[in-house]
């Protein structure tokens, strides 16, 4: 029986079949191994395994009550996969189905994130490639996230598939020859303000959705997360004064995407569609709309290159990109009123800012430090001229 280590697991290859002829066999062998690597999570890969009988379930069965958690069989054939589910295994362990081989060489790419790059593979579908070695739990999460946004109504592409492409993972999604919002100012810079009016549009229809209570993570807890991850970085002062603003907002059920960026809307023939869902919560609209500027201002901040490079644009275009839509999502005339939430959104998109670049090491290595003590500096300086984050009272 082949093995092999990962981490804290001990990978089990099984191997033809498992029937009552060598079942027994099979669960001395497990145990054998088991014994042998104390404190290993045993994982079984199932890629070469043809056939498993009742008996052969039967000794799964026992190493799955032996394990300290859910026994994960990964790698599993469409064949076997049907024998695990008839029998409501599937249920019962982890059974991950062999996934998909896809060649991206030579393919287009049409957008780069934090986490990963999303590459066309014909007129219709997408990929998007994930650099986290360990991001199954991601994909999963926002297959999940997407499901539920659908269900309210909200317009989202749900991934249909996860394969594997070399040695990363990706989600496979149909986005019918779809163009980011991004994208179309690329092509056509000569609709800038009606595309950016379109698009400050959709962002005020999906603040409308309403979640139900536990539904989704709140926006404010996951920030005052980043709070807890940057308490070495930040000076108690600054640290207990942004905490007291978090904690000090209300309840808010409403859909919130976390990283709205023209990038991640996508404009499927009339119809705006949302991709890359795994950072969806509720919340007010001032954490989805410091993501805009996030992308569109403060990356470009100390590296100017930073928006031609990942957006396509100059940082003088995109800054235009993001006042045009703030003052269209706010459809406020007062300029007081306007520069006054503008405040909140920057205070919110700078504690982001500073767990990406601080906290998870994002971004080019050269530009980091002085966007730490720009963002620092900037940061200790709004944090005492706003007097709350929430915008809802608009």
């Amino acid at each position: 029986m082949q093995t092999k280590i990962e981490d804290n697991k001990v990978i089990i290859f099984l191997e033809n079949r498992i029937d009552s002829n060598n079942a027994a066999r099979t669960e001395a062998d497990l145990e054998a191994v088991v014994n042998e690597k104390p404190g290993k999570e045993p994982v079984i890969d199932a890629e070469e395994l043809s056939y498993i009988s009742s008996a052969g379930l039967r000794v799964l069965m026992k190493l799955a009550k032996s394990a300290k958690k859910r026994l994960q069989v990964r790698n599993v054939t469409p064949e076997v996969y049907e024998i695990f589910a008839m029998t409501g295994f599937t249920d019962i362990l982890d059974v991950r189905k062999k996934l998909r081989e896809l060649n991206i060489e030579g393919c287009e790419i049409i957008g780069r994130g934090a986490v990963g790059t999303v590459y066309r593979l014909d007129d219709d579908t997408v990929v998007k490639v994930y650099e986290i070695p360990d991001c199954l739990p991601m994909i999963e999460n926002e297959q999940k996230r997407a499901k539920q946004a659908f269900v309210k109504g909200i317009p989202t592409a749900i991934s249909y598939d996860v394969v594997k492409a070399g040695d990363k993972y990706g989600s496979v999604f149909e986005m019918l020859k779809a163009s980011s919002y991004n994208d179309l100012i690329v092509e056509q810079p000569e609709r800038t303000e009606e595309i950016v009016r379109q698009y400050a549009h959709f962002i005020c229809q999906l603040h409308t959705v309403e979640m139900e209570r536990g539904e989704l993570p709140e926006a404010k807890e996951q920030f005052i997360g980043y709070l807890d991850a940057l308490k070495t970085l930040l000076p108690t002062e600054l640290q207990e004064r942004l905490r007291t603003l978090l904690q000090a907002m209300p309840e808010n059920l409403h859909f919130v995407h976390g990283d709205i960026r023209m990038k991640n809307v996508m404009l499927s023939g009339n119809e705006p569609m949302l991709i890359d869902m795994d950072t969806v919560s509720v919340g007010d609209p001032v954490f989805d709309l410091m993501g805009l500027y996030l992308s569109y201002v403060q990356f470009g901040e100390d590296d100017p290159d930073d928006t031609v490079t990942f957006l396509g644009l100059s940082a003088e275009r995109c800054r235009y990109i993001w006042k045009e839509t703030l003052r269209n999502y706010l459809d406020c005339p007062d300029e007081a009123v306007t520069e006054a939430i503008e405040k909140k959104i920057i205070v919110v998109a700078l504690i982001r800012f500073l767990y990406l670049i601080a906290g998870l090491g994002i971004g080019k290595p050269q530009f980091k430090q002085i966007r730490i003590e720009h963002a620092l500096s900037r940061l200790g300086k709004l944090a005492q001229e706003v007097d709350s984050l929430e915008i809802t009272e608009r």
